[in-house]
């Protein structure tokens, strides 16, 4: 599935993912490959992506790895849509 990550200054990732969590208002949800489509506000946490990926050294501090490679994106909130496999993340 494809991952978008957008911030007012800058797209910060844009390529494929294995899956992609996110802190939503309620708690943390996961969208897998050829999730149902869904608009969602979130809250602060991280953005959780799964799978390898490459990230534009311009933008690769704001992003860390957990104790299992999985990548990790602070934000304080934003919103989330998935549909046609395509998540866009629009973070703050």
């Amino acid at each position: 599935m494809q991952l978008e990550i957008v911030t007012p200054e800058a797209t910060l990732f844009k390529g494929e993912v294995t899956s992609v969590a996110v802190p939503g208002l309620e708690g943390e949800f996961q969208m897998l490959d050829n999730h149902a489509p869904i608009v969602s506000l979130l809250g602060k946490g991280n953005v959780k992506i799964y799978g390898e990926i490459k990230l534009d050294k311009a933008v690769s501090s704001r992003f860390s790895k957990d104790e299992k490679g999985v990548t990790l994106l602070p934000i304080n909130s934003g919103t989330v849509e998935m549909n046609n496999n395509k998540v866009i993340v629009l973070a703050d």
